[in-house]
């Protein structure tokens, strides 16, 4: 079995060979408010079902990393109930769209942490060895403790899925580059609100070099 993927880019990972101990698994922002069908995503007028597409792909991921022994790493967007982790322009550019952070909505408080719409949908919810980021931003390393947990464990490769692909997911590996990460995107594993926003964005992850992409199907083959 290869210790690399040919991936478009280059053999990943580009330095050394890999194994389960240098990878961590990243699963950015599949909360509820993002996925429902009637959730603030729903409410500005966005049809989230191709969203919910990549759900099936995520989980079967998610459950063989996990049994490899792959370190996984769920995110969540989300500030505290005063709104005090909450810059006033993003406070004021949700009441511009009509949906100020914090109101009260069929899912609770919007993304407030511990309502059930700033939560995980039940699809990829955590496991109890999991780690779970809880962020006030867009990437996974602003503001968080990520970058020290997963040094701490000597990990530098990390395996990316998630929602939004080009605001999330897209931040998250911008900030993990300048870090010396060596990323991967799952391009089967990230969507964005339209089809052909996700197809842009996976597009760009393939031609600049921030990472390498690949199928899930590619990733696995890889697992010892």
């Amino acid at each position: 079995m290869s210790a690399k993927i040919l991936t478009e880019q280059y053999p990943w990972p580009i330095v050394g060979e890999f194994k389960t101990t240098r990878c961590a698994l990243l699963s950015i922002d599949f909360q509820v408010e993002y996925c429902a069908p009637d959730g603030y995503f729903a409410d500005l007028g966005l049809d989230t079902a191709h969203m919910r597409s990549v759900l099936e792909p995520v989980s079967q991921v998610l459950e063989v990393a996990r049994n490899k022994g792959i370190q996984i790493v769920h995110t969540r967007e989300g500030f505290r109930p005063d709104l005090s982790d909450c810059p006033e322009t993003k406070i004021l550019r949700a009441i511009e769209r009509g949906h100020p952070m914090g109101r009260e909505g069929r899912y609770g408080r919007l993304l407030i942490q511990g309502e059930v719409g700033w939560d995980i949908v039940e699809d990829v919810y955590p496991h109890s060895n999991d780690w779970v980021v809880d962020k006030p931003g867009q990437g996974a390393f602003y503001a968080t403790d990520l970058d020290l947990r997963l040094r701490s464990r000597g990990i530098d490769l990390l395996v990316i899925m998630g929602i939004t692909a080009g605001c999330c997911v897209s931040s998250t590996i911008r900030e993990a580059n300048d870090r010396g990460y060596d990323c991967l995107v799952l391009t089967d594993c990230v969507a964005d609100v339209f089809e052909e926003l996700t197809e842009t964005t996976n597009q760009s992850f393939k031609i600049n070099p921030l990472g390498a992409t690949a199928e899930s199907s590619d990733f696995l083959q890889i697992l010892p």
